[in-house]
């Protein structure tokens, strides 16, 4: 039921790269798919100036119902899908290690490309659960933008995660 296209319509991240960037940011799209074996897979199309940004990643289920680990030689991620009701929403959480400082990030998704001011409200009220403050929230407003067969470029290495 989870998997499909969904729009990123808000981050929160106490991630640098993110907090420079984020009001010149746009909605992305993710697209989920699961492995036969329950892995996770996602696609990450993302508006950024000029250009669209993709970013492929695949997640081993943890054992624990929404949970899922993604390990590379330079990074560790651990993505939790905090709330979902599979049709409209969901609020997914991601934790990630790498030589840089680690960051969390908690997201918004959303079937269609607006968010309701209530699936707002939940996700704020949720960021001081994950250690995030007002101050690190992006809204994206809507794009349409980057479709498949855009011209890609890789994604600024701690954003771009759900």
């Amino acid at each position: 039921q989870f998997a499909g296209m969904w729009h990123v319509a808000a981050v929160a991240s106490n991630c640098s790269v993110f907090l420079k960037m984020k009001d010149g940011m746009k909605s992305s799209i993710t697209i989920v798919s699961f492995m036969p074996e329950g892995d996770l897979a996602l696609k990450l199309i993302w508006p950024l100036a000029d250009k669209c940004q993709k970013l492929e990643l695949l997640f081993q289920r943890s054992g624990q119902a929404g949970h899922y680990m993604g390990m590379s030689a330079q990074e560790m991620r651990d993505l939790r899908v905090m709330e979902t009701d599979y049709s409209g929403y969901a609020i997914v959480q991601e934790f990630k290690r790498s030589g840089e400082e680690p960051h969390s990030a908690l997201q918004l998704l959303t079937r269609e490309q607006d968010a309701s001011p209530q699936l707002l409200q939940k996700f704020k009220e949720l960021m001081p659960t994950v250690g995030l403050t007002q101050d690190m929230v992006a809204i994206l407003p809507k794009s349409g933008e980057c479709q498949e067969g855009a011209g890609w470029h890789v994604w600024p290495p701690c954003v771009g995660t759900l």
